[in-house]
């Protein structure tokens, strides 16, 4: 009996070791993780922290562009609308200067044209 006592004994020693050293296995493993969960946190809140900047940069550039077209849109419509007037002037001073040199003219080309705009609207 003694032999298997032995046995056991040497047997119940082997597996408390066994255990002992996979418990602390296990536990070492569960430490890696947790600090590589950590890291990974670590490493995405950095992302994250890097693509806000980078969306606010790309934010604000498109902004400024959008403000330099509607500028640039603003002063070329202002060129357009004094270029409009500036024609419309000279048009203006045109016809002042071709009434007074030639009335008579002026009241026949305006009686052909009222003419044919009533001939044209009557058919």
């Amino acid at each position: 009996m003694s032999s298997t006592d032995g046995e056991i004994g040497m047997k119940n020693l082997t597996d408390k070791a066994t255990y002992e050293r996979l418990e602390k296995d296990v536990a070492a493993v569960k430490n890696d993780i947790a600090a590589l969960a950590d890291q990974i946190t670590d490493v995405l809140n950095s992302f994250a922290g890097s693509a806000k900047k980078q969306a606010r940069r790309g934010y604000k550039q498109a902004r400024a562009n959008v403000d330099s077209a509607v500028d640039d849109m603003s002063d070329r419509g202002a060129a357009v609308m004094d270029a409009a007037q500036d024609a419309a002037y000279s048009i203006e001073e045109t016809l002042e200067d071709a009434i007074t040199q030639r009335p008579l003219a002026t009241v026949g080309l305006a009686l052909g044209i009222g003419f044919l705009i009533g001939a044209t609207w009557r058919r």
